[in-house]
């Protein structure tokens, strides 16, 4: 079923929340505006965005090396609902590194960093921008702010409890629960299940979409339907690799994408993923509404490639960089 109360039943139509899955969405409206000329990969920040206090570059936000992965203010949940606010406390905070230096995955905040970008630039929001840009010409199901019709399809997350969020706070760095829970809410059932959660734009991790529209937009990539061969080699290409300073694991970052010896791709909290294999030739989406691990979304995808012919992914316990998130 979609829903709490069981009278939805779960179709091909049902939107779920895939956490970070959203990332890239998010990342390919703005590699689309530097394919157009109108944003510079490594121009500051703050040629587009003044007074953003990080001396970061384009390319370090869509890398996740610009350092901006926390507040060090307290904010409320009510600060997810107010773009500007948000936005404000991120142009203001120091980053937690010297941006270039490391790299980090911002969990919370990377669509900010990247959708205000996209919308300094273009005036659009990036909810508007990736509905008439990128996934409405390509025919995805999947969006940032949620219309009354949408949210009649979306499901209920499952599994949010206390005992989840402390397995994903477990042997982390110190930095990772601060990035987190500030503002609080993104792991309360309460929260995301909410129409006010749903209707917001908090592009990092609240897209909404099918796994079909999840497979359909790397298929879209790898065609060339949504970025050229060029800029989408470019966004695939490591910018990054070694330890993550907030998810304490080593892995390696493109624009957008995490990188790996098979493919590109991104996972999201509770076990979603999506990706594609550019070893295997294939594309692949999979959501669930069951908080989790990866190990379903890996068994997908290991019969599939057992199929194919092709040798097994690791397990999640020692993944590809894509998976991890």
């Amino acid at each position: 079923y979609a829903d709490l109360g069981r009278r939805r039943p779960w179709d091909a139509r049902s939107l779920v929340q895939p956490y970070s899955v959203s990332k890239p969405f998010a990342a390919v409206c703005a590699l689309r505006l530097v394919e157009a000329g109108r944003l510079e990969l490594d121009a500051p920040v703050q040629r587009y965005w003044p007074g953003f206090q990080a001396p970061a570059t384009v390319r370090h936000v869509l890398s996740h090396q610009a350092g901006v992965v926390m507040l060090d203010r307290p904010a409320p949940t009510e600060d997810f609902y107010d773009w500007s606010r948000l936005c404000r406390l991120l142009a203001e905070q120091e980053p937690s590194w010297e941006p270039g230096t490391a790299h980090g995955e911002s969990p919370l905040f990377y669509g900010h960093l990247v959708g205000e970008l996209v919308r300094r630039v273009d005036g659009r929001g990036i909810g508007r921008f990736l509905r008439e840009e990128v996934c409405g010409p390509s025919g995805l199901d999947f969006a940032f702010g949620l219309n009354p019709s949408q949210q009649a399809r979306a499901v209920d997350l499952t599994g949010l409890d206390d005992a989840y969020r402390a397995a994903t706070m477990s042997g982390r760095p110190a930095l990772y629960r601060l990035a987190l829970t500030n503002p609080p809410g993104a792991q309360d059932g309460a929260v995301v299940n909410s129409a006010r959660w749903r209707a917001a734009e908090i592009p990092a991790i609240n897209g909404h979409g099918t796994a079909s529209a999840v497979a359909g937009f790397y298929n879209a990539l790898s065609t060339g339907s949504l970025l050229s061969p060029g800029m989408l080699a470019e966004a695939v290409t490591p910018q990054c690799a070694g330890p993550d300073r907030v998810f304490g694991h080593d892995n390696a970052w493109g624009l957008g994408f995490g990188i790996d010896d098979d493919g590109y791709g991104m996972g999201g909290l509770g076990g979603s993923y999506g990706g594609a294999s550019t070893a295997g030739g294939y594309t692949i989406g999979f959501v669930t509404g069951s908080a989790g691990n990866h190990d379903r979304a890996d068994a997908l995808e290991n019969t599939l490639r057992n199929c194919l012919g092709l040798p097994a992914i690791p397990p999640t316990s020692d993944p590809p960089s894509a998976k991890l998130t």
